[in-house]
């Protein structure tokens, strides 16, 4: 996997419509798939027993679809950084993803608005592999507003020394 993860969050002020994510690239592994339908506890033979998954019509086992949302999450939050919070995803289920398979993930910024003191942004996401689409969605994302401090605010207001 390769991703560029940033030290601190973004900064809301300096996201602009269009903006492109970095892409995140996923070999799916059988283990890796096997993970994830086991962390979700989504026991289906389809997602770590490749027998069952062949009598199934299936060339091998695939991931499920919990494990999905939370590469979409893993993706999006490795972007915006470490106080970002996904406040909302709704992804479409496109074709499989096989164990051996390629995903790459990519997004693109659609909106940015500001709600009370949280900045919010709606991205658009998509993972593909070599069968095409495998998933598209949208989620908007809440990142804190960084305001600069005026003199005042640097000034505590109490506490041990201020008079």
């Amino acid at each position: 996997m390769t991703v560029v993860r940033p030290r601190r969050t973004l900064d809301w002020n300096a996201i602009t419509v269009g903006t492109a994510l970095p892409d995140l690239v996923v070999d799916m592994t059988a283990t890796r798939i096997v993970a994830g339908a086991l962390a979700t506890r989504d026991f289906m033979p389809v997602h770590h027993d490749r027998a069952y998954a062949n009598s199934q019509g299936a060339p091998d086992i695939f991931m499920n679809i919990m494990s999905d949302t939370a590469y979409c999450s893993r993706y999006l939050t490795d972007w915006a950084g470490p106080d970002a919070m996904v406040k909302r995803l709704a992804v479409r289920l496109g074709v499989p993803a096989f164990a051996g398979s390629t995903l790459t993930y990519s997004g693109r910024v659609t909106a940015t608005t500001r709600a009370g003191d949280e900045g919010l942004v709606d991205v658009d996401i998509r993972a593909v592999n070599d069968l095409g689409d495998h998933i598209t969605g949208t989620a908007t994302l809440s990142l804190p507003l960084t305001l600069p401090l005026t003199p005042a605010a640097r000034r505590p207001s109490s506490g041990p020394g201020v008079r």
